[in-house]
């Protein structure tokens, strides 16, 4: 059995950015992040220490965007080293990382990076 855990549209107030204004004012950021996790014996089960805990997934995530970074593949990267860190059974999945409001000269929703591993 395949299963994922998905923490979808996380949001953030962060510091990353290549221009200097953006790491001093900072962004308005979001994260969704899909895992892919043996936790076929939490289906049986009905306990927490056979799956992942959302909240550490939160916690984790959390602590890779406060550290400030000039390139969203760098945060991303990050948040993915340290789940894989975490939870050594991920056996795979998604990480976006989006910037809700970019430095362009036009309308646009997000910019963002997906890495999948």
């Amino acid at each position: 059995m395949k299963g994922y855990i998905t923490l979808d549209h996380i949001k953030f107030h962060a510091h990353h950015g290549v221009l200097e204004q953006e790491r001093r004012v900072g962004n308005d950021f979001e994260v969704t992040l899909q895992l892919q996790y043996p936790f076929h014996s939490a289906t049986e089960s009905d306990d927490l220490a056979d799956t992942i805990n959302y909240a550490e997934v939160y916690d984790i995530v959390a602590a890779e965007m406060a550290v400030p970074s000039r390139l969203l593949e760098h945060v991303a990267g990050r948040i993915v080293r340290s789940l894989r860190t975490r939870f050594p059974l991920i056996e795979g999945g998604t990480v976006t990382v989006a910037k809700l409001t970019p430095p362009f000269k036009c309308e646009m929703t997000a910019v963002a990076v997906t890495i999948e591993f």
